[in-house]
C-alpha cells in the first residue's frame, strides 16, 4: 500500500479490508513487530473512522486492519462534540489523512433510547441526556420521513452526522472541497459483518 492514498484508493482497501472479514480470509496486517519499529516516531493512517462505542463495532478487526493503518475516533451513536471535531481535525491536519468513515451500526442503542424519547417524551437521566439531545435531530428528520424502526433510523443518523460534520467544521469542509479528503457513510450489518456504504461527500 502506498504511503498516500487518494480518498477513492483509501476506500477500495476499506472495502476490500472487510470483505475478508465477512469471508473468513482476514489477513491481519501490520500487526508485527516490525510494524512496531517503523511507527514509533510517527504515523501515516490512511483513514479516519468516527464510530459507535459499542464493543460489537470494533473498526480495526471488522476492516482488517493493523496497527498505524486507521486513526480511531468514537463515541456512543456517534455522537459529534468538540473532543470528536478537535481530533477529526487534527487527522485531517497535520496528519493529512485522505477519508473520513463514519460508521454506524444496527441495533444501536444510543439511537434506540431516543427514538424512545421522542416517542414517550421522556428524556433519560445523567450524561447519557446529553447524548440522545445530540442524536435527536436525525430521528426528528426520520420521522418526518416516515421512519420509525432504530436501524433505518441509524441509516439516517449516520447521513445526518456527515451534513453535520462538514457543516461545523470549516478544516474538514475545505479539505472536502479541494479533494484532498472524503467524508463517507457506512452502516454495520452486526450479524453478516458487512459494512455498507449509505453516503457520501468528496470524489470517491
Amino acid at each position: 500500500m502506498p504511503e498516500t492514498l487518494t480518498p477513492a484508493q483509501a476506500w477500495r482497501a476499506l472495502r476490500d479490508g472487510n470483505q475478508r472479514f465477512v469471508d473468513g480470509t482476514t489477513s491481519h496486517p501490520n500487526q508485527d513487530a516490525a510494524r512496531r519499529d517503523e511507527l514509533v516516531y510517527a504515523q501515516n493512517p490512511f483513514c479516519v473512522i468516527f464510530g459507535c462505542s459499542d464493543s460489537r463495532l470494533a473498526a480495526e478487526i471488522i476492516f482488517d486492519l493493523g496497527l498505524g493503518d486507521a486513526f480511531v475516533v468514537r463515541s456512543a451513536g456517534q455522537v459529534i462534540d468538540e473532543a470528536v471535531l478537535g481530533s477529526l481535525e487534527y487527522a485531517i491536519d497535520p496528519l493529512g489523512v485522505p477519508l473520513i468513515v463514519i460508521l454506524g451500526h444496527d441495533s444501536c442503542g444510543a439511537v434506540a433510547a431516543t427514538v424512545g424519547a421522542y416517542e414517550t417524551g421522556k428524556m433519560p437521566t445523567g450524561f447519557v441526556r446529553d447524548l440522545v439531545e445530540r442524536i435527536m435531530p436525525s430521528v426528528i428528520t426520520a420521522q418526518r420521513n416516515g421512519v420509525t424502526d432504530v436501524n433505518t433510523t441509524v441509516v439516517e443518523h449516520v447521513k445526518q452526522t456527515g451534513k453535520r460534520l462538514l457543516e461545523t467544521s470549516q478544516v474538514i469542509a475545505a479539505a472536502v472541497n479541494e479533494g484532498r479528503t472524503a467524508v463517507l457513510g457506512v452502516c454495520y450489518r452486526l450479524k453478516e459483518g458487512k459494512a455498507e456504504l449509505v453516503s457520501g461527500f468528496g470524489d470517491v
